[in-house]
């Protein structure tokens, strides 16, 4: 019973998912080009490469592995080449997604808690280079993952589907390699994020009560800080990006430390165990948070806000010109 109502959570959760979170990227990721929400072009890029990694994430997780499992079983997809490959560009687009959030934080503390280093770190060049550096070496970092698996079962000579191979609970380079994944996925991000966070924080605190300090009596109680308001609208993002990858990876995190390292192995057991529906609420919840980007950007932003509502006037707009001419 409690496999059957999973089974339909899971049906109608990433079509939902695919629906609503493939659509909000593209049109993210068509606002941040134009360039017209105020943003600086550092972080511009910075956001465009999430969105355009959450995208490829959320496709190929989503749409060419969850659902077309759920759907489609018999699907070519699922020949052991194909599922291989699948698997390794998930973990490629995984990494990248979450990597580059990472490297956003970092760049936003340089800004905010270097300011010396602002100028030279924080900047459209530099931006563009930590993408690449990190796309590249997602892409590297996965690769071995291609060669990890062999045919469930064969029919017709096709092999179908992908089942780990009996060396990788064996073999010494298979283990170096898994524990290299469980340290950069998610245990250094994670806590990078924490760190990076609490610093940014506690300088912002320190900063604002030296400024206070620093102001006239009059000034305090009659007029607001230009500096201070200018600050807190630039941190709001930041902490809205974090702090939403914090959340929604937190359920990923503690199944990581439960079964990665307290059991050391990565059997979840059947449907019906805990175990597993705890591990695949973390997927879930990590899932959801690629589809989060039109929402932070547009609860946080007030000009991609009405950049986006410009967008969804224009076939309107466009549709009532045409029946006036």
């Amino acid at each position: 019973m409690h496999a059957r109502v999973t089974g339909l959570v899971f049906a109608i959760y990433y079509p939902v998912l695919a629906v609503l979170g493939i659509p909000g990227n593209l049109v993210t990721i068509v606002i941040l080009s134009q360039e017209k929400c105020g943003l600086s072009k550092c972080i511009t890029r910075y956001l465009l490469g999430m969105a355009v990694t959450d995208l490829l994430f959320l496709l190929m997780a989503v749409v060419l592995h969850r659902i077309s499992m759920l759907y489609f079983p018999d699907l070519f997809l699922h020949t052991t080449p194909v599922c291989s490959a699948r698997i390794v560009l998930i973990l490629m687009a995984r990494d990248s997604s979450v990597w580059l959030t990472v490297a956003f934080t970092f760049d936003r503390f340089i800004a905010i808690c270097c300011p010396k280093l602002n100028t030279k770190y924080c900047n459209e060049r530099v931006a563009a280079i930590a993408i690449g550096t990190v796309c590249a070496l997602s892409c590297v970092k996965n690769i071995p993952w291609y060669f990890l698996y062999e045919p469930l079962y064969t029919i017709n000579n096709v092999p179908w589907y992908c089942n780990i191979k009996l060396s990788f609970y064996s073999d010494l380079l298979w283990a170096i390699l898994e524990w290299i994944d469980r340290i950069l996925i998610p245990f250094a991000p994670f806590l990078l994020m924490l760190v990076l966070n609490a610093l940014t924080v506690r300088h912002i605190l320190l900063a604002n009560r030296a400024r206070r300090r620093l102001r006239p009596r009059s000034n305090r109680e009659n007029q607001s800080d230009p500096e201070m308001s200018s600050r807190r609208k630039s941190i709001i993002l930041l902490f809205t990006i974090s702090g939403t990858f914090i959340v929604l990876w937190m359920a990923y995190f503690l199944n990581f430390l439960n079964v990665r390292i307290k059991s050391g192995n990565y059997s979840t057991g059947s449907a019906n165990e805990p175990t597993f529906l705890f591990q695949e609420i973390g997927i879930m919840l990590q899932l959801l948070n690629c589809s989060t980007n039109t929402c932070t950007y547009a609860a946080t932003q007030r000009k991609f806000r009405e950049e986006f509502k410009r967008g969804l006037n224009y076939p309107l707009n466009l549709f009532i010109n045409r029946v006036k001419s």
